[in-house]
């Protein structure tokens, strides 16, 4: 498994998403406000996280730190 950190982008849509490592079959688990793990279904395992109206959180932002209503934290396992 590599442990690089993975980003897509769908801009009609607005949604980020942010993984790491190759992708797994998974699944979305909604944590509220338009964010979202994913979650490795055979390890259950958080391997990533989604945004759903990226564009609009980051509006008239100079920079690329953004808030988000939840915290977490990821990592690859071996």
């Amino acid at each position: 498994m590599n442990n690089e950190l993975n980003i897509y982008y769908d801009e009609e849509g607005d949604f980020i998403e942010f993984n790491i490592g190759e992708y797994a079959e998974g699944y979305f688990k909604n944590i509220g406000e338009g964010v979202f793990e994913r979650v490795d279904k055979k390890t259950n395992k958080i391997t990533g996280i989604a945004i759903h109206g990226f564009r609009n959180r980051t509006k008239g932002l100079k920079g690329a730190k953004v808030s988000l209503p939840i915290k977490f934290e990821l990592s690859a396992s071996a």
